[in-house]
């Protein structure tokens, strides 16, 4: 008898995707591949660096949009932030370990591709992300856009590049530091060299060379203004969980991680301000200054936009009985400054600070924050470094040349003017001051004794503030009173 045979089972077709590589894509399916997955938070970062380097927008104000258009919030906001702003702090440094594992000049890099191995060098060199993470995102960031032709050129660039860390990079490719110690300090902290000799001017020595570009170097604290009249100091840290500040009565310093910080609801309630603990002091410093003479309770901010120091000026006002005017060139700025200061008793002009409709020789205070380089702010505007040139000095020292002249105008006799930059470059400090006060009839005033609790002063009578030794921007403070 014939047994009747078992039909035989229909064996699973094998998934020639996870076969060997170079295996095609597996039988019967039709339509093109699925592109490859990108991280949201470094897809962020890259678009930033892309805005930064195409239209030149600054970082600060770009990244809020980017976040919320790949709805990043927290710890992927953080992570963005952290990638994107340290990627353009540290250009310079990444691009030279970048082009050490080329065989082409950078200049014949693809801009799309250096932006993607300024990110993922960033990570291999300066964050704790593993190099097999870091090496593998930004590929496939690459891919998604450029293909795997790209994506293999990026892939070979980075592992040459997670072939040594930071410090073994700076060994092989800085200045030597004992022949060269401001090219060394420069080269291991990410600084053009010309901010870094600029720096050891003002500092008049090497020796805090390292430590000041260290702290340029590093992510900033972020600081609270009180408004005055409104909350102290102290019920505002407890608002936010922050520590009060150690030089200004109305400044707060923020722990890390504090979040998305216009969403504070001291912020959106009016009760404070983002402002560098510097910024406050210059400020306050005007408002102790005594005056020879009668105050008249007029007040002068010749440069106000944005308008945090005009916040802080006009609050003071109110608590002295005295009163602001707030001018501004540009319209927009000025009509920030309009906002900022709604409800203090501040009077907003737009004009040019040189010329600006209001009476010679009647302000009893006047506030000059000039614009200049912003040297003294490079940690907080992470791309300006780079972006800044040593031939930018020169016409930014003759503006604030002129607008120190009209700020001496405007103020009566025994009157004060405060002249502030957020540059420690010295044609834009000392050497502003020393040209427009010689042979005038003003005298200057001791600023240390104005800012007491403050260490690290140094010889007077300007005040010269530092990242590495007080926490604060750069800020430079000179106090001219009027005698003539």
């Amino acid at each position: 008898m014939t047994v009747p045979r078992r039909p035989r089972r229909p064996q699973p077709q094998r998934d020639r995707s996870s076969g060997p590589r170079g295996a095609g894509p597996p039988r019967g399916r039709s339509g093109p591949p699925r592109p490859p997955e990108v991280d949201p938070p470094r897809l962020a970062a890259l678009e930033l660096l892309t805005a930064v380097r195409v239209r030149e927008a600054y970082a600060n104000l770009a990244l809020p949009s980017i976040l919320r258009r790949h709805r990043l919030h927290d710890r992927d906001a953080a992570l963005a932030t952290e990638l994107g702003y340290g990627a353009l702090r540290a250009q310079g440094l990444l691009d030279a370990v970048i082009e050490a594992c080329t065989d082409r000049p950078l200049i014949r890099v693809e801009a799309p591709l250096l932006d993607a191995l300024r990110l993922g060098t960033y990570q291999l060199l300066r964050t704790r992300i593993p190099a097999h993470a870091a090496v593998d995102t930004t590929v496939e960031l690459v891919r998604a856009d450029g293909g795997s032709r790209a994506a293999g050129f990026v892939n070979a660039i980075l592992r040459k590049v997670g072939e040594r860390d930071e410090a073994g990079w700076v060994a092989e490719l800085a200045p030597s530091a004992e022949d060269d110690p401001v090219g060394h300090a420069a080269f291991a902290h990410a600084h053009p060299r010309w901010i870094a000799q600029a720096f050891v001017d003002a500092l008049q020595s090497t020796a805090e060379v390292d430590a000041a570009l260290a702290a340029d170097d590093a992510r900033p604290t972020v600081h609270l203004l009180a408004r005055p009249g409104e909350v102290t100091a102290e019920e505002l840290a407890a608002l936010t969980g922050g520590d009060a500040a150690p030089y200004s009565p109305y400044g707060v310093h923020l722990p890390p991680g504090s979040g998305e910080i216009g969403e504070l609801d001291a912020i959106s309630e009016g009760l404070a301000v983002v402002q560098d603990e510097g910024s406050q002091l210059v400020a306050i410093a005007l408002a102790r200054a005594g005056l020879h003479g009668p105050d008249g309770g007029r007040w002068l901010d010749l440069c106000a936009g944005p308008g945090g120091k005009a916040v802080l000026l006009g609050g003071l006002a109110v608590l002295e009985g005295a009163v602001l005017d707030a001018v501004e060139s540009n319209e927009h700025r000025a009509d920030l400054v309009r906002r900022a200061v709604d409800g203090l008793p501040v009077t907003v002009h737009t004009a040019d600070g040189r010329a600006a409709p209001l009476p010679d020789g009647v302000f009893d205070r006047v506030l000059l924050d000039a614009p200049c380089t912003g040297l003294g702010a490079l940690r907080r505007r992470p791309e300006a470094r780079w972006r800044r040139r040593p031939e930018d000095v020169a016409g930014l020292a003759k503006l604030q040349r002129e607008l120190l002249t009209a700020a001496l105008r405007h103020v009566r006799p025994g009157g004060v003017v405060a002249y502030v930059t957020c540059s420690p470059h010295l044609s834009e400090t000392v050497g502003v001051v020393g040209r427009v006060v010689r042979g005038a009839d003003v005298g200057q005033v001791d600023a240390r004794s104005l800012l007491p609790g403050v260490p690290d002063l140094g010889d007077g009578p300007a005040v010269q503030l530092w990242p590495h030794r007080h926490g604060t921007d750069a800020m430079f403070l000179a106090l001219l009173r009027r005698t003539g």
